[in-house]
């Protein structure tokens, strides 16, 4: 018999294998019955998700996001399960489901009705892309633009007794003794992986809607440890990290970057040395205070992070005044910390600006932001006003909220 084009079989595994028949195409090239779609559907009031189920292995299913939602558990209702929440406020939504089996087994995995995943940190989730979500339109100029080059580089630590990796980006045709602006960034690789950062550096620099500069993409070695206000991580960057990256190839101007750790991190180190940065952008910055971030209070270096944000509000941050762009999930668990962050950045008179996005903590969400908003400071910090080039490809109209 020859197989449906139109359709596929899933396999959801756990002690009990469970074929599940869904439509390969979208309902709109492939249309089918109301009652024998599955997956999730969106539109501008509700999500709906559905899981056909016509032999009955399952026992339960649940739905588990970071997105805060009254309920998660799925109902039976038929041959299906099924669950409808109403719209976050968000434009895209990564989740799992959690699969529980008759014979009492479990399994959590993405969603076999829905074809639509992303990698992050901790391996593939279904997404939900919202009417009004579109990725950014520099991912297209990504693929043509010449891709730079690349080089590893190993360095000895003796601050941690260990060695930090990092991988030095350059824009095609850049000799290695040319100065240029450096963009510094925590959980390097992650981003390149994950959010295509070299991807758009290259389509900036090809397209001129972004200066040229090199990245230093750090690896995070011990990342709870390094990232959590450690000093030795911040003298380990001081001693060992930017001497060997001036020996490889001259920096001008320094922005350093991070996202979640990696942006309180770098904060940290701006804080202990305040001429190694000139600019900071920080994403989803883990700024845990005592009174917002009580939850975090078992990460095993949760005090050490607290005293020195404590330390931060208390008036603790250098008198140079280099700009801070932070951005950070509207409903995300640390936007109250940093909109704390903000205010007490601006309160010191640092022209520091906090933008709110439509996601969660996620690398889609730090890569949708790159452009306007780390276009923005790399135009700001690294350019001459008769130097700045066409805009990037989001312009200014970005549609965030601003803090």
């Amino acid at each position: 018999m020859r197989p449906d084009p139109d359709y596929r079989h899933i396999v959801i595994e756990g002690r009990t294998r469970h074929d599940v028949r869904v439509p390969a195409k979208p309902a709109a090239e492939a249309p089918v019955s109301p009652a024998a779609w599955a997956g999730a559907r969106a539109d501008d009031r509700t999500v709906k998700f559905r899981l056909p189920d016509p032999a009955g292995p399952l026992a339960g299913l649940r739905l588990l996001t970071d997105i805060p939602i009254a309920s998660g558990e799925f109902v039976r209702r038929g041959d299906a399960w099924e669950l409808v929440i109403a719209r976050p406020q968000v434009q895209r939504m990564e989740y799992l489901l959690d699969f529980r089996f008759a014979d009492g087994s479990q399994h959590t995995g993405t969603d076999p009705g829905n074809p639509l995943q992303v990698d992050g940190a901790f391996g593939a989730k279904s997404v939900v892309e919202f009417p009004s979500y579109a990725a950014p339109r520099w991912l297209v100029a990504a693929v043509a633009a010449p891709p730079g080059s690349s080089r590893d580089l190993t360095v000895p630590a003796e601050a941690l007794g260990d060695v930090i990796n990092l991988r030095l980006w350059s824009p095609a045709g850049t000799a290695d003794d040319e100065p240029l602006p450096l963009l510094l960034a925590h959980d390097g690789p992650e981003y390149d992986k994950l959010a295509s950062l070299t991807g758009y550096l290259s389509a900036g620099v090809a397209g001129g809607w972004l200066p040229r500069l090199r990245a230093a993409l750090l690896g995070p070695g011990q990342r709870d440890k390094w990232y959590s206000a450690n000093p030795a991580y911040s003298r380990a960057l001081r001693e060992a990290v930017l001497p060997a990256i001036a020996k490889a190839a001259p920096a001008t101007t320094k922005i350093g970057m991070g996202t979640s750790l990696g942006a309180l991190a770098m904060l940290h180190a701006y804080c202990r040395d305040p001429g190694s940065l000139d600019a900071m952008f920080l994403q989803s910055g883990s700024f845990f205070s005592p009174r917002l971030d009580e939850q975090e209070r078992r990460f095993p270096y949760y005090r050490r992070i607290t005293r020195f944000v404590t330390s931060v509000h208390a008036r603790g941050l250098p008198p140079s005044l280099v700009p801070v762009v932070l951005t950070c999930g509207v409903i995300e668990e640390n936007i109250n910390n940093n909109r704390l962050m903000t205010r007490t950045l601006q309160a010191r008179g640092y022209p520091a600006i906090l933008h709110e996005l439509p996601d969660m903590h996620n690398y889609t969400a730090w890569r949708d932001a790159f452009d306007p908003h780390l276009t923005g400071l790399l135009r700001q910090v690294c350019c001459q006003p008769d130097q700045a080039g066409p805009a990037g490809p989001a312009g200014q109209a970005d549609g965030q909220v601003r803090r």
